[in-house]
């Protein structure tokens, strides 16, 4: 069955996508240190009180899809494939994700030339950690505050930085995830 979407919901939804489009947009063009919230607000034709009332800071204005970021972790934990392994799901889900797949360059180099927004989008990317150890848990039959379950997620969700910054991705991927199959071990 389809779910209905009322018409306030739609308003809501398209009033969000305008700060965000707006702020997108303002920062692109003219950076994001340059532009208040005010001017997004305008650019939304909203108050800055409607602004804040769908996005808790402006370092949020660009980050608007928390909620399907987390939802695509827990799926690529819960909807592997048969026979591989939780390891294999979110290192594939970890290279999608830092591919083309991902934010355009422009954003990406938005976000790493703004300190305070590369520190959130960072902060925003661990904040999944708890609901991706709870997956991990119960796709394994580990309890649910499992010490090892929430180690591999936050391992898994920290090694993105390294692999995005790394001059060959996939290899980094491999090489990283490959440890957290195997194990660390010393030599």
């Amino acid at each position: 069955m389809t779910e209905v979407i009322g018409r306030r919901e739609r308003k809501k939804a398209q009033t969000r996508q305008a700060l965000a489009d707006a702020a997108l947009e303002l920062f692109l063009e003219h950076g994001y240190d340059e532009v208040g919230v005010k001017e997004v607000a305008d650019a939304a034709d909203v108050s800055v009180t409607t602004l804040f009332k769908y996005f808790p800071s402006k370092e949020a204005l660009l980050f608007d899809q928390d909620d399907d970021i987390e939802a695509a972790l827990v799926l690529a934990v819960r909807g592997r494939p048969p026979g591989h392994t939780v390891v294999d799901a979110l290192r594939e889900h970890i290279l999608r994700d830092v591919s083309d797949g991902g934010p355009g360059e422009e954003f990406l180099r938005l976000v790493e030339s703004t300190p305070a927004l590369r520190e959130y989008g960072r902060r925003m990317w661990l904040r999944h950690e708890t609901a991706l150890a709870r997956a991990i848990a119960e796709e394994t039959g580990a309890p649910e505050n499992d010490v090892t379950c929430a180690a591999l997620a936050r391992f898994a969700l920290e090694s993105r930085e390294l692999i995005t910054h790394h001059e060959n991705p996939r290899r980094a991927a491999e090489d990283i995830f490959g440890c957290l199959e195997r194990g660390w071990r010393t030599t």
